[in-house]
């Protein structure tokens, strides 16, 4: 009997050990293409009463799962947005499937970028409980603070963001996101970015991930994002593949140069 109490701790203390170490990564507010990079949030915004819908596919390896996102943003005003994710997560550690907590949130440009000095905005977030426990927090809330900054063909972005979970066993999370967008042409972009997150279900960083990728605008309303990712740390995720697909009606704005010519 003694023995057998024995065995079945140690199987519940590897449960534990498994569940930490696969801890699943909640993906939260994500930024709508083309502005951001990945995950990380820039300064920009859609135009007043203009609206974006993505449709972002990541599959991941160790722990290997298969999430599909469904992305929305509109234009409140020419610098405030109301955002959305919808995240779906299919075959986590093979065994579950299911909706992960919906995040909304409002971004807020407050200051537009000068000659030396970058655009700045600010995120305020909130998560509704999916109810399911393996991939939610039941719920959360956050604030973030995003800065970019544009140089000749680079645009780079740092987001510093808190958010504090509904479920008050877990820890509250701190994210730091920079991501840098190197135009090629008009139409392409390469896209680099590092995340580093103390998640929910640890005190230490426990994730440190780097992901590069390229971004093609097929037309005036549609932009295509591929890219690859892998952790620094400990390997895990040992991969992460991206794809998404941006539908817009916010046509970019092309400046026109006039030439007078005196007689």
């Amino acid at each position: 009997m003694f023995q057998e109490m024995i065995n079945l701790l140690i199987i519940i203390a590897f449960f534990l050990c498994s569940a930490e170490i696969y801890a699943f990564d909640i993906s939260g507010l994500q930024p709508v293409a083309p502005d951001g990079v990945f995950s990380t949030f820039s300064t920009e915004s859609l135009p007043k009463n203009k609206v974006s819908v993505e449709v972002a596919f990541e599959q991941s390896r160790e722990p290997d799962f298969f999430r599909v996102m469904l992305k929305g943003a509109y234009g409140i005003s020419d610098n405030v947005e109301f955002m959305l994710t919808a995240p779906y997560v299919y075959n986590f550690l093979d065994s579950t499937d299911g909706l992960e907590d919906i995040a909304v949130g409002f971004k807020h440009r407050f200051y537009d970028e000068g000659k030396y000095g970058p655009s700045l905005a600010y995120i305020v977030s909130a998560s509704l409980p999916s109810g399911r426990q393996e991939l939610s927090t039941d719920g959360r809330a956050g604030i973030g603070l995003v800065l970019s900054k544009r140089l000749g063909p680079f645009r780079g972005s740092f987001n510093i963001f808190y958010e504090v979970p509904g479920d008050g066993s877990l820890q509250d999370e701190l994210l730091f996101a920079s991501g840098l967008e190197l135009a090629t042409t008009h139409e392409s972009h390469l896209l680099g970015e590092f995340l580093a997150r103390r998640g929910h279900y640890s005190k230490e960083y426990n994730q440190l991930e780097a992901r590069l990728g390229y971004r093609l605008k097929t037309s005036d309303f549609i932009h295509t994002t591929i890219g690859i990712g892998t952790d620094l740390n400990n390997r895990s995720p040992e991969y992460r593949l991206l794809f998404s697909v941006c539908f817009t009606n916010a046509r970019e704005k092309k400046k026109i140069r006039k030439v007078y010519e005196e007689e």
